[in-house]
């Protein structure tokens, strides 16, 4: 099933989330509801609502309930998308200006800040203190993410380990949560609720893996933005790590990664991407990411053959192949 048949078939209840979204980012502060709208207009996949909308279907489906979990989990995610511009002092998103850009880093750190409590407010509607608890751990361990990440910028003797932890932190957990929390916001038993949890943490994994393949092979047009963006910024991804396990490699990328270093980004980096894409990087990598789309697909086994399953199958594969 492609991902445009899922989106189809959820688009009514999803467009619902969406209007809540806009809703939730209004503010009466002109500067802070245009940068909020200018996020929230930029677009997305909306692939966290999609999961609390499919994992709810494992329970009673209520939209008004599951919107009280989505829209605080994407809000979530786009706070933390224009903190992590503010890092990377990135031009541009998705092929739209940043809120930094358009705007400046104070807008924009003020911006997530707002969107952040905007978010936390709107978990509060649902009064359940098992949710507000299992969303209130996920923000503290994206922000340890977010820390580690700035902690291990250009450091060429991080593990594979080191670096998959930080993924789970800063991405998988957030799409974990959203499946866990979908299917509690519906009364599904607990353990479907961590089966799904299982499922999303393994596709949050592969969904950063692949994202950190396209910085270095995708072109701009696909991702939105330069290619190479990450090691500019000083963050060594898994297939880097993997080509620096390479002794016929690691001096040349060593030099390469100085250098980068000593311009503080601000430089071509066209040598250092050739030096990758000759590597067996990529190809391990894509190795790993495909096992944790099989491990993904396997949790969701035991749960019953619904469309709801077939769709959450259908999105891992989307995960696993995506190029954009």
């Amino acid at each position: 099933m492609k991902l445009i048949d899922i989106y189809s078939r959820v688009k009514k209840d999803l467009n619902a989330v969406e209007k809540e979204l806009e809703t939730s980012v209004y503010s009466d502060v002109g500067l802070l509801r245009e940068a909020s709208v200018h996020l929230l207009k930029a677009g997305g996949k909306r692939i966290r609502p999609i999961f609390v909308l499919l994992s709810g279907e494992f329970g009673r489906y209520d939209l008004n309930r599951l919107k009280k979990v989505a829209v605080p989990l994407e809000l979530i995610h786009m706070a933390s998308l224009v903190h992590d511009d503010v890092i990377d002092d990135a031009e541009t998103r998705r092929g739209q200006l940043t809120v930094r850009s358009k705007w400046d880093n104070r807008i924009a750190m003020y911006t997530g800040d707002y969107i952040f409590g905007r978010a936390l407010d709107v978990i509060t509607e649902l009064g359940d203190p098992e949710i507000h608890r299992i969303m209130s751990r996920a923000i503290v361990q994206m922000s340890i993410g977010e820390m580690e990440q700035v902690r291990f910028f250009f450091h060429t003797e991080q593990t594979i380990r080191d670096y998959l932890l930080r993924i789970k932190r800063k991405t998988a957990l957030l799409i974990a949560v959203s499946c866990q929390l979908g299917a509690l916001a519906a009364g599904a038993s607990k353990e479907t609720a961590e089966r799904l949890y299982s499922y999303g943490f393994n596709v949050g994994m592969a969904f950063q893996i692949r994202d950190d393949l396209l910085d270095l092979s995708g072109t701009e047009e696909q991702i939105g933005k330069p290619p190479g963006s990450d090691i500019k910024q000083g963050n060594l991804t898994l297939p880097v790590l993997f080509a620096l396990c390479d002794p016929k490699l690691r001096g040349l990328l060593l030099e390469e990664i100085e250098r980068i270093r000593l311009a503080d980004g601000q430089t071509d980096v066209s040598r250092f991407l050739d030096v990758i894409r000759s590597s067996e990087g990529l190809v391990e990598a894509e190795k790993l990411a495909d096992r944790y789309i099989d491990k993904a697909i396997e949790h969701l086994s035991p749960l019953p053959d619904c469309q709801a399953r077939r769709d959450l199958i259908g999105v891992a594969h989307f995960v696993g192949e995506r190029s954009y």
